[in-house]
């Protein structure tokens, strides 16, 4: 199970989303109350663990920008979380080791999402960041293949039910973990229980194969 803690703004909390055993952490630059700059990600991917997977999440930008954000904050992913076309990922793409595209439950384009040509699909509800549940079942129209990240208002309570309802490849969560009062940043014991809640509803041990989420090779990460 695959778990991407996401709207990180400052190096303490990554670090602590990485030793509480996160996959990937997840920095926004479009509008948000947890966005960050090209220079406060540079400083934070620099200290972290080769094996953390760096996010960087864009939502209607243009493809020229998300490439050079990428390249000058040293981020290992891109996840495009907008209406951007297949075209806006294929010009990102060559320039990151890995792509997510995010689309919304129940978009008609689950069912073409292969010509992104991305690594994985996060399905988020109708507004992305709201921390609000949406109906599990509407997931049916992704497609079975491929790697499926679920998020939308996921927290440690309901984590379990979502990964033994929809069996997503991977979570991701960023409002169900961040500190009470400041969206800013992230309660350690929130993030350590929805990790712990993930890992024990997934149909198979984490990482049975000792070689992490991905296959390292194929994938380039």
């Amino acid at each position: 199970m695959f778990v991407k803690i996401c709207g990180i703004t400052n190096d303490e909390d990554a670090l602590m989303a990485a030793a509480l055993g996160a996959d990937a952490v997840g920095f926004v630059f479009a509008p948000s109350p947890r966005q960050v700059t090209i220079g406060t990600v540079r400083d934070i991917t620099r200290r972290l663990p080769a094996e953390i997977v760096t996010v960087g999440v864009f939502r209607d930008q243009e493809p020229r920008f998300v490439i050079d954000t990428v390249l000058e904050a040293g981020l290992r992913a891109a996840q495009l979380h907008g209406h951007e076309t297949p075209e806006d990922a294929a010009a990102v793409r060559p320039y990151c080791q890995a792509l997510i595209v995010a689309l919304s439950a129940g978009d008609p384009a689950l069912r073409h999402v292969d010509a992104y040509g991305a690594d994985a699909l996060l399905v988020d509800g109708v507004t992305p960041g709201s921390g609000k549940v949406f109906d599990w079942s509407t997931v049916e129209g992704a497609p079975s293949h491929g790697r499926l990240i679920l998020a939308g208002g996921l927290t440690a309570g309901n984590v379990g039910d979502a990964v033994r309802a929809v069996h997503p490849w991977g979570v991701d969560t960023s409002t169900g973990v961040q500190m009470s009062g400041d969206p800013s940043r992230k309660d350690p014991r929130k993030v350590q229980a929805f990790i712990r809640a993930a890992r024990a509803a997934a149909p198979q041990p984490h990482h049975p194969d000792g070689h992490g989420p991905f296959d390292w090779a194929e994938s380039g990460l």
